[in-house]
């Protein structure tokens, strides 16, 4: 019995992912056993640096948020010890945007803060 093999589908297969590998620069794009190790690198990066890219905000956040504060003669962990225990629930996000953007409001909450 001769093998049976099902070309439509595995040309479908090696097309999707030529597909996706579009716009790849040399041999990454057109020759299916390279742009298949490419685009297989390419998706586990895409995974651990969707992870990644929260942590670097976060870091962003609290660089932002201490060079806001310093101004005012506080450090980061002192601002940030005083505003939990003063019971303002701002996260890091809005007050590095504030601190950044809107520095008149961060002061104000600086100074709310400081009489704790």
């Amino acid at each position: 019995m001769p093998r049976s093999v099902n070309s439509v589908a595995s040309h479908r297969r090696r097309k999707k992912i030529l597909s996706q590998t579009k716009g790849y620069w040399g041999r990454r794009k057109n020759v299916y056993t390279v742009a298949k190790n490419a685009l297989e690198k390419g998706l586990s990066y895409a995974y651990r640096d969707r992870r990644n890219k929260k942590r670097s905000f976060r870091a962003l956040w609290i660089q932002r948020i201490n060079a806001g504060v310093r101004q005012y003669d506080m450090s980061y962990s002192e601002f940030m010890g005083k505003l939990s225990k003063k019971g303002i629930a701002l996260n890091r996000k809005v007050l590095a945007d504030l601190a950044m953007n809107h520095p008149e409001a961060f002061k104000a909450i600086v100074n709310e803060v400081k009489k704790a």
